[in-house]
């Protein structure tokens, strides 16, 4: 069972994700908020797997929930998945360094938010296209990477670099063990193990240091 926390500070929106959700037998809504704080605290309580939190709130917004989510050993097993609007994405680049494993825009429809919440529940990176465009633009703006970003890729081996730059190009671990002809579970081993190395939250915050590091370019995508 997949057990997901609403954050939003409107009750139209929650109902709704909640009405929907709840309908599924392998999801199930187990608490609800109206701003960061009081979703933080909930986060504590229940311990869900899913946190779909809006990016702007009273009180706390969704960006330093998120990272206090993050920043919370006892709850490193929960995905936080942002909700946002379209002119609301030039908070997307914050969010993700921040711990969020993906974004969802709020006009989704229903199929494709069932979808990503199972999606975000395997650990894998989820961004909509929109918010995809506005993540590759905000990399082509970013300064050179340093000696510090070198330094992080030493740490991994070859067939871990080429794992990381594959998923920073949206390869899911089946896709990466065809790529690189080994079995789904090496391909899992590799990813897992540079998540450690650079420590990384979650396959997003991967896809966030694959371009800070320049192991993968705009261009090259």
């Amino acid at each position: 069972m997949i057990r997901v926390l609403l954050v939003d500070d409107q009750p139209l929106i929650r109902s709704g994700f909640r009405a929907l959700l709840d309908l599924e037998d392998d999801i199930e809504v187990v608490a609800e908020a109206s701003d960061g704080q009081e979703g933080l605290a909930l986060a504590k309580e229940h311990l869900p797997d899913i946190a779909l939190i809006d990016i702007q709130m009273p009180v706390l917004d969704g960006i330093e929930t998120t990272r206090r989510i993050a920043a919370e050993p006892a709850l490193a097993g929960v995905h936080v998945v942002i909700l946002t609007n379209y002119g609301f994405d030039e908070y997307v680049f914050d969010a993700l360094r921040a711990g969020a494993a993906g974004f969802l825009v709020k006009d989704i429809v229903p199929d494709d938010l069932l979808h990503a919440v199972r999606v975000a529940a395997r650990g894998d990176a989820l961004l909509a296209p929109s918010i995809t465009r506005k993540l590759i633009h905000q990399y082509v703006t970013q300064p050179p990477r340093t000696a510090d970003d070198d330094a992080r890729l030493e740490e991994l081996t070859s067939r871990e670099r080429e794992a990381v730059a594959l998923v920073a190009r949206g390869l899911s671990n089946d896709e990466i063990a065809d790529r690189m002809v080994i079995s789904p579970m090496t391909a899992k081993t590799h990813v897992n193990r540079a998540m450690t190395k650079l420590r990384a939250r979650d396959r997003a915050q991967l896809v966030v240091l694959a371009y800070e590091s320049g192991l993968v370019t705009p261009r090259e995508r």
